[in-house]
Order: structure tokens, then sequence, then C-alpha cells
């Protein structure tokens, strides 16, 4: 236990003076009791001379490492531990107090003793559920069967005034089924104030930790290919390398409106025309000002590789290697739904015009875009005025199509008006070399063998400014300098950009693109 150097008192007055200094700053009447009653446990611990917020504390173990030092052939060898954590509960029994503690490999419970303690016990009692403590102590187990660390000596580490949800929890005497009651289970809430639902709902821990590896996997396949790792700007004078709508931002010592980035793409692109590498990837935030559903938000985790000399169909080799990879190292075979996702190669190959012939039954491939318009009304899908061919032929895909891909699925060769980025086919009029990848109903992935015709390119851009012009707002803007650093020369390439938080939604089987957030973008909140 921390000691200031200050004396310890008793005394009335300097405790109530102590508990007024701190609501000062608080509205006293937006308090509620238990926070009041916290306030004053407070106030006391600081008036007997306790620091309740530490500086440090030495912990030896984690709650599960302290666990595994309890000898069964030898029970009194009584191994020592310092442990740091939550408290998650506590029972107080005159002279023996028992507690949670939780830290970040679970729980483990501690034992206090009244007489081996003298007068740091009753500092028990202005410990609260949500406390953290460091403990010493040594390991037994109780008569009950519980492996527990007995306190010889403890620290306050940091005092909670706001009370925590409290989660509790039984075992049906019949079934052996946990049964959780009063759980933080508010969807809206756990997005909001996800360092709570961390702390008792502790299950979900799984879900970022697994998002971690998921990434750490991606960047060491792509490292131990001796691909090079680079960061391209956010804050961009004109953005690019995607249909979306921008967000916009103003510098105010230049005096001129930036865009947050919908893609890594141009800028990667420019430094493989550069020569940095022959192959640049880049693992970052990217930003579109667009709806919100379960697959989609306004900040998202792209990753996105460019590697010269290749095409598309090299790449969707090196997709299915990189992908198969990941699932295997993260959990194997995940299910959704009780559907085996299955990402051994080779994934199905569908061209687009053939999968919308096969799933909405009938052939677009010859169709204008009046035509284009007339079946889309016909097959209830709703396009926007402004729409082109290529758009609806997408909105017709969208609505007939993705939800049948349940398995990994390369859709392949779009239509030009889709792709102003992609290479014209080798072999298919009117078609480019580009595949996105489906799972589960949705785009994982999105990947071309890249243009790198600036003549062609600037024409592409003069059509996209074409259709920006009849009303599309995500239609692409004319980029004077990639289109320089084109003419300069740029080697043939193939690129692939994918959703980490959509890849992370398959391999753990959440339903909602804002599970696997930490802070997902939410409408403001007001606070007391």
């Amino acid at each position: 236990m921390t000691i200031s150097h200050t004396p310890p008192t008793e005394d009335p007055k300097e405790i109530k003076d102590a508990l007024r200094r701190i609501e000062e700053t608080e509205r006293p009447d937006a308090l509620t009791d238990q926070e009041r009653e916290r306030r004053n446990s407070l106030a006391e611990l600081r008036a007997l001379g306790v620091e309740p917020y530490a500086y440090s504390f030495e912990r030896t173990r984690f709650s599960d490492e302290a666990a595994a030092l309890f000898d069964e052939a030898n029970p009194d060898a009584h191994p020592t531990a310092s442990v740091a954590g939550r408290i998650m509960g506590i029972r107080r029994m005159g002279k023996a107090t028992f507690a949670h503690l939780q830290d970040e490999a679970g729980k483990i419970q501690i034992y206090f003793k009244s007489n081996e303690l003298a007068e740091r016990y009753d500092l028990l009692r202005l410990l609260d559920i949500g406390d953290i403590l460091g403990v010493n102590g040594f390991m037994f187990r109780t008569r009950t069967g519980e492996i527990t660390l007995h306190v010889t000596s403890f620290e306050v580490l940091a005092k909670a005034i706001r009370p925590l949800p409290v989660v509790k929890e039984e075992t049906d005497p019949v079934t052996g089924e946990k049964i959780v009651h009063d759980a933080f289970s508010d969807k809206e809430l756990r997005y909001r104030q996800r360092y709570v639902d961390l702390v008792v709902n502790p299950e979900i821990r799984k879900t970022f930790r697994t998002r971690a590896k998921i990434i750490s996997t991606i960047r060491r396949f792509f490292d131990e290919r001796d691909y090079l790792e680079v960061e391209t700007p956010i804050l961009q004078p004109i953005y690019g390398g995607a249909y979306a709508r921008p967000f916009v931002t103003h510098h105010n010592a230049l005096d001129f409106d930036l865009f947050l980035r919908i893609a890594d793409e141009l800028y990667l692109k420019r430094l493989i025309v550069g020569g940095l590498a022959e192959g640049v990837y880049e693992i970052a935030k990217d930003f579109r000002n667009e709806g919100m559903d379960k697959n989609h938000s306004p900040e998202f985790t792209m990753a996105e590789i460019y590697i010269a000399y290749k095409d598309y169909e090299w790449m969707m080799s090196f997709t299915e290697e990189m992908f198969a990879e990941v699932a295997k190292v993260v959990m194997g075979l995940p299910m959704i739904d009780g559907t085996n996702i299955n990402f051994t190669a080779p994934f199905r190959r569908l061209s687009m015009l053939d999968s919308i012939t096969e799933y909405a039954e009938v052939n677009v491939s010859q169709m204008n875009e009046d035509e284009l318009r007339i079946t889309a009304k016909k097959l209830g899908v709703a396009v926007e005025p402004s729409a082109g061919a290529g758009k609806i032929i997408d909105e017709i895909f969208s609505a007939k199509v993705e939800h049948h891909l349940i398995q990994p699925t390369f859709i392949t060769d779009y239509p030009l008006s889709m792709s102003p980025l992609a290479k014209l086919h080798k072999t298919k009029p009117g078609l480019v070399e580009r595949f996105e990848l489906y799972v589960n109903g949705q785009e994982l992935a999105n990947a071309f063998s890249e243009l790198n015709d600036p003549l062609d390119q600037r024409a592409r851009f003069e059509e996209q400014a074409r259709l920006r012009s009849k009303g599309d707002e995500e239609a692409m803007i004319l980029d004077e300098d990639f289109l320089r650093s084109m003419e300069y020369g740029m080697p043939p390439m193939a690129g692939l950009g994918f959703g980490i938080d959509r890849l992370v939604m398959i391999l753990t089987g959440e339903e909602s693109i804002r599970d696997v957030v930490l802070f997902p973008a939410m409408r403001p909140e007001r606070m007391r």
C-alpha cells in the first residue's frame, strides 16, 4: 500500500474539506448517490494519507500465470506473486474479505485477512467494484477448491469514482449453463463506452486481439516477399483512387481546402513510377463521406498493395494465397451463421456479366444505357438519373448477385465505364482486367491490371468529368500531377485493395463493422 508523506489524519473536517474540493469541479446535482459515496471514499483515503492514483506497480504475474504457480503435488509450497487488476467482485465477511481481480488474462480470486493486514485491512471498506489494485501475496487453494492469492500487502492504484454496470452470473443447477443478469448489452452504449464494454464484457477482447493478429499476419506476408511498407498523405489536394464522396477540411495557414483520402492508390502508384520498390503497400485509415450500415463506416481501414510487372491473373493467385494464410494463422476454418467459409485455393472465378446472367437471369452484355435502365426497373433495382451504363450494371449486380456469393468468389472482367484505372482486357472488347473478391455476400477486395498508358488515363478521367457534370458526385476527379507521373513512364503492375474491417468481420463471425472497430463513428451524445 502506498502511503504519502503527509501524516495520516482522521479529522472529520479534513475529510469534509477534501470532499468539497473534489465536488467543486462537479455539478453536485448531477451526481448519483453511488458517485457521491465513491467521492466520499476517495476523500477519506486521501485524508488517511493514501494516494489513490498511483504512479506504478511492480507486477510479476498476470492472473493466469499466478494461478499456474500453485503446485497440486506440493500444496504447502505457497509460491509468491504480485498481481494488478480491477476489482470485479468483493465479499466482505467481517475479519476476512474475498475479491476477484480482473486483468487482460482473466480473473483471479484474492483473499484478505484482518489480523495479518492490521490497520490496513480497514481500508477495504473504502474500496468498490471497479477500483484498480496491486496486490502481493502467495498462492493457496481454498476449502471450496478455488486457487487464490492470499494478500500480504496491497496498493490502491486507481479509485473508480463512477460505478461500473454490474453483470451478475450464475450457473443453472439443471443444465449447468451460465446465466447472465443485468448484462451491459445495449449496442449503442457499448460502442460509445467501449472502455466499459471491454471491462464488463471481456469476451469481446478476443475480437480485437484477433484483429491485431490479422493485421500482423498480413504485414508479415507482405514483408516476407520483400514488399515495402510506406505512408502516403491522408490530407490530399485532390482525392482519387475510388468511387466515393470525400470529407472536406480547410487548411488555415495555406487558405485552401483539402480532402481526407478515400483511397491510397494514386500515391502508391507514384512510388512505383519513382522506383522506390517493385512492390509497395500501406495499411491505413481511409475516409468516405457516405451512408452507414452494418458493412460501411465513414472511417475504415484498408490495405493496398501495388506490384510492378504483374497482372490481375497473378494477383488473383497472390490474393488466394494471402487470405488462406491469414485464415489458417488466425483461426483455421471460420464459421458464419453455421456456414463453413473455405479459404482453400482456388476460389471460384465468374465474370461480372455472367454472374448477372446466372443470378438475375438476364443478359446485359449487349445493352446500351437506356436498355439497362429499363432492365433495372423491371428487376426492381433503383438507379439515380445521373447513373451511366456502368453504374446501372453495378446496381443490378449489387441487388441481384452479391448476396449469393457466400464462399470466396472472384468476380472478374468489369465493363470499362466502371473501372477508369484498369487496363483494357487483352481479349474481351469493352471490358477491363479487374476482379473483386466476394465473401459472405460482401465485397472484400478489389484489384486491377493497372492502366499505365497516360493518354488513355487522361481520356478516362475526362469521361469521369462528364459523368460528374451529369450529377454523379462519386465520379473521379482529373488529377494532373498523377497524369504527369505516368508520363514519365509507369511500369505494368497489379494492384490490390481490401478492407481490414470486413475481413475481421468474416474471420470473427461479427455481423456489424461497428463490432470490429474499437471506437466506431457515432452521433454526438449529451454528457453531464
